[in-house]
C-alpha cells in the first residue's frame, strides 16, 4: 500500500526546520510521496530546494490569491520555472472572498494568469476557492481550463458536481473528518472514486484524532481511513485509487515502485 500527500507546505515554520523527521514519518504510514505547494514568488526557491534535495518531494509554482500586495511572477517567470523536472503543477492559485474583499479584480487577474501558465504547459492547477465557488468554477470555465484539483474542498456536492463537470479532480483534507463537516461528508461521499484525492495541506488542518496539533503529511493516512469508514470502503482501496488519481494528474512525477 501506498498513499500521497497531494498538498502541503513543507517550507512552513514547524516543518522545514524538522523536514528528516517529517519525512521519517511519512515512510513509517507509507505515504510515499508529497507535493510541496507554492504560495508566493518570494518562498519559491525554498519550495524547489526542498524537492531538489529529497527524491519523494515534488513541487509546484504559483501564487496564493490572499495578498493583493505581494510580488507576481510574469507568465515568462512561471512558464521557465514549469520546465524543472522537480515542478509538476501551476498554483496553488484561485479565488478567497472570504480573507479579501471590495474590489477583487486583481485576484482574478492573478487568477487567469495561472489558468494561462497551466494551459500553455500542460501542467495541471491547483485551486484554492473560499466563499467564491461559483466564481472559481465560472473562471476555470471561461478560461477553458485544461486539467487541475480543487484541494481542500470546503464545498457540497452541488459545487462538488461543477468541478467534475469542467473535468477537475477532488482534494479532501483534514476538514472532512471534523464533526461539524457533513457536507463536506457527503461530498466525500458522491465523488467518484477515480477522481479523488487526499491531502494535508500540512502544517495546518490536522485530522482527527490529530485535530489542534501541527499537521504533518504522515498525517494523510488518518483522511484516507476516515473516507474509507465513509464510503464503506478499506483503506488499501482508497489509498491505491487517490494514489493512482494523483499519477494520472500529476502525470509529470515518475510513479513510486512501492
Amino acid at each position: 500500500m501506498q498513499l500521497i500527500d497531494s498538498h502541503c507546505h513543507l517550507n512552513f515554520e514547524g516543518l522545514a526546520n524538522r523536514l528528516p523527521e517529517v519525512l521519517a514519518h511519512m515512510a513509517e504510514q507509507q505515504v510515499k510521496q508529497a507535493l510541496a505547494i507554492s504560495v508566493s514568488k518570494s518562498s519559491f526557491a525554498e519550495i524547489l530546494s526542498i524537492a531538489e534535495q529529497y527524491p519523494q518531494i515534488y513541487a509546484t509554482v504559483g501564487i496564493h490569491p490572499d495578498d493583493p500586495d505581494t510580488e507576481e511572477f510574469i507568465l515568462p517567470e512561471m512558464l521557465a520555472h514549469a520546465h524543472h523536472p522537480k515542478v509538476v503543477g501551476i498554483g496553488e492559485t484561485g479565488l478567497d472572498y472570504h480573507w479579501c474583499s471590495g474590489d477583487l479584480a486583481w485576484q482574478q487577474r492573478r487568477f487567469a494568469l495561472h489558468i494561462e501558465a497551466a494551459n500553455q504547459t500542460a501542467l495541471p492547477l491547483v485551486v484554492h476557492t473560499r466563499d467564491a465557488a461559483d466564481d472559481t468554477m465560472a473562471m476555470l470555465r471561461e478560461q477553458q481550463a485544461h486539467a487541475g484539483v480543487i484541494h481542500c474542498f470546503t464545498e457540497d456536492v452541488r459545487v462538488a458536481k461543477l468541478a467534475l463537470d469542467l473535468g477537475f479532480y477532488i482534494s479532501f483534507s483534514g476538514i472532512v473528518t471534523f464533526k461539524n463537516a457533513p457536507l463536506i461528508q457527503e461530498a466525500a461521499r458522491y465523488v467518484p472514486l477515480d477522481r479523488m484525492l487526499v491531502e494535508t495541506d500540512a502544517p495546518f488542518l490536522a485530522p482527527v484524532p490529530k485535530r489542534g496539533k501541527p499537521n504533518e503529511p504522515a498525517y494523510v493516512r488518518h483522511t484516507a481511513e476516515f473516507i474509507a469508514h465513509l464510503r464503506g470502503d478499506t483503506l488499501e482501496n482508497i489509498a491505491a485509487a487517490t494514489t493512482e488519481n494523483f499519477y494520472r494528474l500529476f502525470n509529470k512525477v515518475p510513479r513510486h515502485q512501492a
